[in-house]
This record gives C-alpha cells, sequence and structure tokens, in this order.
C-alpha cells in the first residue's frame, strides 16, 4: 500500500525532546515500513524515518528562531501534499482540521487522527461544517464531545518494545513527566507527595503560554527539598528516569485524549497512579498496572499498593495492549475500511452528510 503520512512541523519526527503526537507518527511510520508499505513522510527536515522524507521545512518550527509565521510553513506542506495526492492509496493526516479544506477536495482517500482535546466550545461548528471527514480517535473518551463526528475506529498509541526495558523502581522517588501547566496539575503531584513522605523529581518543559502559571503557582512549590525539577527529558534519559521511579504521578485535570506517559511508565514496568480523567480508565488497568484515583486522599494511600505490584506483570500488559506492532496493524486494517467506505460515502452527497451532523 501507498500511504503518505502528513505530520505536525513544530517538533520533528521523532522530536528531540517533548511532542507527544510527532513521537506516534513516528513509531507508526517507521512499522509501516517494516511491514512492508511503501510511505512517504511529510515533516520537517530534521526528521528520521525510514519512509521516504518528503522534508516541508528544514528544521522543526519550535527550534527554528527565525520563523515567526507559523502558518506559512503548513500551507506549504498542504500545497506539497496535495501536489503528489495521486500517488498514495491513502493520506493519513495528523493536523487536526488544518488539513480538512484540502482534503476534503482532493481525489484521495484519506483520513485524520485527532491528537488532541475535543471538549472546546470553537470545535463543534467547524466538525459539524467538515462532518464527512473520515476521522480516527485515539480513546473512546475523546469522542465523547462529539459523539455524531465522522469517527472510523479507535486507535490506542503503540510504542516499540525495544525502547525500553523494566525497571527496578528502586530509586525511591515518584516521577512527573510531561508539560507543567494548569491542566496538568504538577501542584496536586507536587501534595500528593509532599504528604506521602517521598521525593517528587519533575521531568517537564514549560511553554511560552504557561511561563506565567510556573512563575507564580509551581516555582514557589519547588523551595521544598522534596521536590526536584530538572526540566525537559529526551528518550535517551526517559527510560531511566521512569524505570527507577517508585511510581509515575499523572494527577490531570482535564479530559486527556490518550497520555503516552502512560504506555511509556508501563513500557518500564513502573506503576501509574492517575486521576480518573478522559482515557485514564481505558488506558490503566486498576490494580494492575496502576491505580484509578479520584482525588489527592486516594493518591496517596494507592502510593504503597503500587509498590506492591508486579512490575514484570505491568511490562507484559504493555506488550500485549500498547506495542507500535498492533498500532500498526490496526491502522492498515482502518486505511482498508477507509478504501472500502470511500466508494460508498462517494455516493453521498457532501452536504447530505453535513445535513445529518447538524441534527445530531
Amino acid at each position: 500500500m501507498q500511504i503518505a503520512q502528513v505530520a505536525p512541523l513544530t517538533e520533528a519526527v521523532p522530536p528531540k525532546f517533548y511532542g507527544g503526537t510527532e513521537r506516534v507518527v513516528a513509531y507508526l511510520t517507521d512499522a509501516l515500513v517494516e511491514l512492508g508499505h511503501e510511505v512517504t513522510l511529510f515533516a520537517s527536515g530534521d526528521s528520521l524515518t525510514k519512509a521516504k522524507l518528503a522534508p516541508i521545512w528544514p528544521r522543526a518550527l519550535r527550534l527554528d528562531p527565525s520563523v515567526k509565521d507559523f502558518l506559512a510553513p503548513v500551507f506549504m506542506e498542504l500545497e506539497m501534499v496535495a501536489r503528489r495526492a495521486h500517488e498514495f492509496d491513502v493520506i493519513h493526516s495528523h493536523l487536526d482540521y488544518f488539513g480538512y479544506p484540502l482534503l476534503r477536495l482532493l481525489n484521495a482517500p484519506s483520513v485524520t487522527t485527532l491528537h488532541g482535546r475535543l471538549d472546546l466550545p470553537d470545535l463543534a461548528p467547524i466538525m459539524r461544517q467538515f462532518a464527512a471527514m473520515p476521522l480516527v480517535s485515539i480513546s473512546n473518551a475523546q469522542r465523547t464531545h462529539l459523539p455524531w463526528a465522522n469517527w472510523y475506529g479507535t486507535v490506542y498509541h503503540g510504542l516499540p518494545t525495544s525502547l525500553y526495558a523494566p525497571g527496578c523502581g528502586d530509586g525511591g522517588y515518584l516521577a512527573f513527566i510531561g508539560r507543567i501547566c494548569p491542566e496538568k496539575r504538577p501542584d496536586w503531584a507536587i501534595e500528593i507527595a509532599r504528604r506521602a513522605g517521598l521525593p517528587l523529581t519533575i521531568a517537564a518543559k514549560v511553554d511560552k503560554v504557561d511561563r506565567s502559571y510556573y512563575k507564580t503557582r509551581i516555582k514557589p512549590l519547588l523551595k521544598d527539598p522534596l521536590i526536584e525539577f530538572i526540566g525537559e527529558i529526551g528518550d535517551s534519559e526517559k527510560g531511566a528516569f521512569l524505570g527507577d521511579a517508585t511510581a509515575l504521578l499523572f494527577p490531570i485535570d482535564w479530559p486527556e485524549p490518550f497520555g503516552l506517559v502512560l504506555i511509556e511508565a508501563m513500557a518500564n514496568g513502573t506503576p501509574v497512579i492517575a486521576f480518573r480523567r478522559g482515557s485514564v480508565p481505558e488506558i490503566i488497568d486498576h490494580d494492575v498496572t496502576g491505580f484509578v484515583v479520584d482525588n489527592v486522599d486516594e493518591a496517596v494511600a494507592a502510593i504503597p499498593l503500587a509498590r506492591a505490584l508486579d512490575r514484570i506483570v505491568i511490562r507484559r500488559r504493555f506488550e500485549d495492549r500498547f506495542s507500535v506492532e498492533r498500532m500498526a496493524r490496526d491502522y492498515v486494517s482502518l486505511y482498508g475500511e477507509v478504501l472500502r467506505r470511500g466508494a460508498v460515502d462517494a455516493v453521498l452527497s457532501y452536504a447530505a452528510i453535513a445535513q445529518a451532523a447538524i441534527a445530531a
């Protein structure tokens, strides 16, 4: 099968540091190549891939200080995809709604994986405007706010099984990894660690939009000797960081669409203590790979229980549910469904499909 993977340009594929979507695209693209498919990856020029790279911009936009208009390279990417659309059996977009106008007009089967939250009020109108777009969710919970959209399936993220190895968890600390932002609630992670009397190591980046939150709400809490902030880390450091941790704290306060760090922890055999939001109950097997809790009190109580979980069992559950091979095969099946259903959807008028969405 000839497949186009259209990645965001904000980060390289895979990203040099933080970047969940680009990391998933990287793993998926390489796995599709290993399955024997011919894949072209549209991404930044500093990306590394087993596929044919179609470079759009020399560097990841976040790491290129010369870029002032971040949308200009995205439009360049869409134009390049349009010019080459005839080469592919299916176009797989990871650009959220940015690709909708183009994909709607191209005479080529396509599917878009939505990687972000869907509960924002601005999304429903544009999703209804493009109601016929074939979509993939990364968890069933992600669909909650747009149940009427044209969902073709849910495909959970996956990681290469060789990427991480089970750790011993003997570092004596709790871990928090990701972004410093209100919805990730690092303040709750700090409170949990303090009340448990355990060290907490925070490996996270601070985006420009969150710098005020970091300075006013989080930085003052870092004075506690139990709390260590080490900043943003890459894949080469993540294995040891997660593998040595007693548990990963995931005290989110938003409808998390997936949470890649959850399965990264599982790949290291590290139990997760996560709040019951969004996809968490789908990803974490309660009392097996971690604990799904509802508040800080329950999180503190779960820490000694997490220590008793079998890290080898956690790793095996990761291999069973969240390997990159499983993800790639799920997408191949979904591409086949896009090709089959595309012929049927072509018979329906776009206006009729849109009207059905408006009535939903």
